[in-house]
């Protein structure tokens, strides 16, 4: 029997990176974490610092610093890596400059012999993770991206609050690129095991209308928070934690990842955000939901405008 441990290599340890390291820690989820960055100073800081919380960890977990050449046994290869959002940006403005920076890291990566699974975290999440796959030559299965996971657990938090229910028994999703065109799916939202609709008919003070603004509010969130503390990194560390928590345990869970689409919702050639059954051998399979006329024109709009974007650029 091996006594191998499970292995996560983080690349880019800025304030993504940090909080996905220390709440991999806090949930005892690896049994080894080697962290990457240009900044190799500060990233052997982050190591001797996140060392020092071990004895109050809930398990053993060996932390270190290290370069790429660590990733060539790793089960996972988290990449955080790259330019940040700033104040009035957008996510797909972030495209070029962030796939140089990718295609780098990922010939590093696949220099090592990794043959492992990627998620993918830096932005933008949907068109970086196509360019994971590219560059990686990995099957499509094993390039993951955090998606509209984030997105998704904003919109739950939200309506558990509306609603005054516990967020985790809201059940809705947010699918399409992460960013401006994504769009909630309410013909499959509920409270438990009553859809969203029927539950709002219980009280007159719901609002269907109320729906739209929770949404927008969900969307526009990483606006609102970059221009208050200048990045978000605490919400998708913790979604990129239970990614890793859902692989690395063969869980077979449901999650809204950036996965590759071939044919599904009757598009090809892409990654985006989608509900996807994520196993420890990656995607397994992607769920097809079956959407209302006006989410389908909405989704079709979203692969558009991502579409569009990937055209712009070289992923060769």
């Amino acid at each position: 029997m091996s006594n191998r441990v499970s292995k996560v290599v983080l690349v880019g340890t800025g304030a993504v990176g940090s909080s996905y390291a220390f709440a991999l820690l806090n949930q005892g989820i690896a049994g080894e974490l080697v962290m990457i960055d240009v900044k190799k100073e500060k990233t052997e800081g982050d190591a001797m610092d996140l060392n020092h919380g071990l004895p109050f960890a809930p398990a053993k977990m060996i932390i270190s610093h290290g370069d790429y050449s660590d990733c060539h046994n790793a089960d996972i290869v988290v990449l955080t890596a790259g330019a940040a959002q700033k104040p009035g940006e957008t996510r797909l403005d972030l495209v070029e400059k962030n796939t140089r920076i990718t295609k780098s890291i990922v010939e590093e990566v696949m220099a090592s012999g990794f043959n492992g699974i990627f998620i993918v975290a830096s932005n933008p999440v949907d068109i970086l993770t196509y360019a994971t796959w590219k560059f990686s030559g990995l099957p499509k299965e094993r390039v993951i991206g955090s998606g509209t996971i984030l997105d998704t657990a904003r919109l739950r938090y939200m309506l558990g609050d509306y609603f005054n229910v516990d967020t985790r028994n809201v059940h809705a999703y947010i699918i399409g690129e992460h960013g401006d065109t994504e769009l909630p799916v309410w013909s499959h939202a509920g409270i438990g095991v009553i859809p969203i609709f029927d539950w709002m008919r219980k009280d007159p003070k719901y609002k269907v209308e109320d729906l739209n603004d929770i949404f927008v509010q969900a969307r526009d969130a990483a606006y609102h928070i970059i221009e208050k503390k200048g990045a978000t990194y605490y919400g998708i560390a913790m979604g990129l934690v239970r990614l890793t928590k859902a692989i690395l345990q063969d869980e077979h869970s449901i999650l809204t990842v950036s996965t590759y689409l071939d044919g599904e919702y009757d598009h090809k050639d892409l990654f985006i955000g989608v509900p996807a059954i994520v196993t420890r051998n990656g995607i397994s399979g992607v769920i097809k939901m079956e959407l209302t006329a006006t989410e389908k024109d909405r989704l079709n709009h979203s692969i558009r405008v991502l579409k569009e974007t990937m055209n712009s650029v070289n992923l060769t």
